[in-house]
């Protein structure tokens, strides 16, 4: 699904309005119509406090007290500047809340607050949704102020009043959500960790967006989910042999990090490669044999380290390289003859990062759409140190592009840039991937589909993909404490391969 920024969203909702037809009001009220429906799913038999703006997100708020009120749910409604101007839908859907019997609406202007709520009380936040450019100042720093200061629960409507769509919000006063209700499709700002503590969960309500026009705009930034996993994917022949599912090399581990091999080589094979050879250390060999016996294995003559290939490597259709590879200088050199001697795609990884970040003029080296995967400290000691999340997609992108390679950067919402300028962010996995080892397993799966014959991009999304959906299904089975890198190559086999 393609990521729109907050213009966009205002463009489909006017070509909505004129494709179907409907009134701007009576989509509001459709909107409003499935706040409602999740707030009573989710949270039945509550009062409610809803603050609105005098914009459309206060036009929101309106409809949303309306309709609670129609079904004698207890509302108290809050319209923040309401001497300032407001937006027509606001005012009408104002005027139809005054009609409704026992209307309990409180204006407030600089001097007045508020009581505090009761605190077993939901806040709804509909000051100022996706109408914000600049930080917030004046009497509505004050409300946000007081409403983060409360105890109760809190819903924002479409974005955390303060907390900017499209770019860093800076270190201003925003809404602290537990829950976000945003309509149709994630904003950018949702998907930054950095905003994690605002927007709380994230729920996408579909308020019925004309479709058709996604097929007129591009867009830089794209959300990856099944339906685009499986345009990608490339079912098996029945007739079908090892030989037609590439020659997977994985080199990687060394003293004391073993383990590291056997997950990538492991998650390598479960991804789908019809060989699997690793390379490991001298002394690792019948680590790898006993672990992992589908794959072959090719010993280092250095016990603990790996430190030459004695062999070509043009007859493998994928390597991955750099779990538990260490940083060794002998280890250095033969990373740097594995990029200089191969000229398909690497996947890089791990150690293998490191080593680049303390020779960087190697990155000019790397062949042309290999994959390194990075997490955020790997990342920045690769380009830098951004100062925001926003800056650090902004710069994975002109890297991407200018080194002409894939960038994995890891992280709860994984960002794949690519060198068409175009980046995708992963939907699927949760909190119980921040394991050791879950990284080497992710190497293993995107050698695996790229050994296959997909291309680097889709290798990478795709793998960024499954991998997530198997640490979905381990945290369904183990719980997110309890789960272990080992856990997300045992459920690959429950992901979204058919």
């Amino acid at each position: 699904m393609q990521l729109l920024n907050a213009s966009q969203i205002r463009e489909w909702d006017q070509y909505t309005i004129q494709q179907e037809p409907i009134s701007s009001v009576n989509l509001m009220e459709r909107a409003a119509s499935a706040c409602v429906d999740w707030i009573w799913e989710h949270f039945p038999g509550q009062s409610f406090d809803i603050v609105c703006g005098t914009g459309n997100n206060g036009g929101d708020g309106l409809a949303i007290a309306r309709l609670l009120m129609l079904m004698r749910i207890p509302v108290k409604v809050y319209i923040v500047n309401a001497a300032g101007k407001a937006s027509g839908d606001f005012t009408t859907n104002l005027e139809r809340l005054k009609a409704t019997p026992g209307a309990n609406i409180t204006e407030l202007n600089p001097g007045t607050f508020p009581l505090p709520p009761d605190q077993s009380a939901i806040i709804i936040d509909a000051l100022l949704g996706t109408g914000i450019n600049r930080p917030i100042e004046g009497f509505t720093r004050e409300i946000v102020d007081f409403i983060n200061n409360q105890p109760n629960k809190i819903i924002a409507i479409d974005m955390p009043s303060g907390l900017q769509s499209d770019t860093y919000s800076g270190n201003t006063d925003i809404i602290e959500a537990d829950h976000t209700l945003t309509f149709q499709n994630f904003k950018l700002g949702l998907l930054m960790p950095g905003n994690a503590r605002y927007f709380g969960q994230v729920h996408i309500l579909d308020i019925g967006l004309a479709p058709g026009f996604l097929t007129k705009i591009e867009s830089t930034y794209e959300l990856t989910d099944k339906s685009l996993f499986d345009s990608f994917y490339k079912p098996r022949s029945n007739y079908a042999h090892k030989g037609n599912f590439g020659h997977a090399l994985v080199i990687a581990g060394s003293y004391g990090k073993m383990g590291a091999a056997v997950l990538s080589t492991k998650a390598c094979l479960r991804s789908g490669a019809g060989l699997v050879t690793a390379h490991v250390p001298g002394n690792g060999i019948n680590i790898m044999q006993t672990t992992t016996p589908e794959a072959m294995c090719k010993a280092d003559p250095h016990t603990e380290l790996i430190t030459r290939i004695e062999y070509p490597l043009k007859g493998y259709s994928a390597i991955g390289i750099g779990p538990g590879l260490g940083t060794h200088p002998a280890t250095q050199k033969l990373l740097q003859y594995a990029i200089g001697s191969y000229n398909q795609p690497l996947v890089l990884d791990a150690d293998a990062l490191n080593i680049l970040s303390e020779n960087k003029t190697w990155l000019n080296l790397i062949p042309e759409n290999s994959i390194i995967t990075p997490h955020p400290k790997e990342f920045s000691r690769l380009f830098g140190e951004p100062s925001n999340d926003f800056e650090r997609i902004e710069v994975a992108l002109e890297q991407a592009v200018r080194l002409k390679v894939i960038i994995v950067l890891k992280g709860h919402r994984t960002f794949i840039a690519t060198p068409a300028g175009k980046g995708y962010f992963n939907t699927t996995g949760n909190a119980g991937m921040a394991t050791g080892g879950s990284g080497d397993v992710l190497t293993g799966i995107i050698t695996g589909l790229l050994a296959q014959g997909y291309t680097p991009a889709k290798a990478a999304i795709m793998g960024v993909y499954l991998h997530g959906l198997a640490g979905d299904k381990a945290a369904a089975l183990y719980g997110m404490e309890a789960m272990i890198a080992g856990d997300l190559v045992e459920n690959l086999r429950f992901t979204a391969f058919k």
